[in-house]
């Protein structure tokens, strides 16, 4: 068996099942209880050093 049949054979076989379970692992930890936090945190970082809007209750005029 040549070098690039091997490397098929375990690229169809054995890679896709590894890929497989690292993706179905990310998605998992990235939809853990618990994380819900953490990833509301890191959606507000864009919007950390910008001051709050004013309101009505802050005197702006509408």
């Amino acid at each position: 068996m040549d070098t690039y049949s091997f490397l098929r054979e375990l690229a169809d076989s054995w890679a896709l099942l590894i890929l497989t379970l690292i993706f179905l692992g990310v998605i998992g930890w990235a939809f853990r209880p618990g994380s819900r936090a953490l990833h509301d945190d890191a959606a507000t970082v864009p919007f950390r050093d910008e001051p709050a809007p004013k309101g009505p209750q802050d005197g702006a005029r509408q």
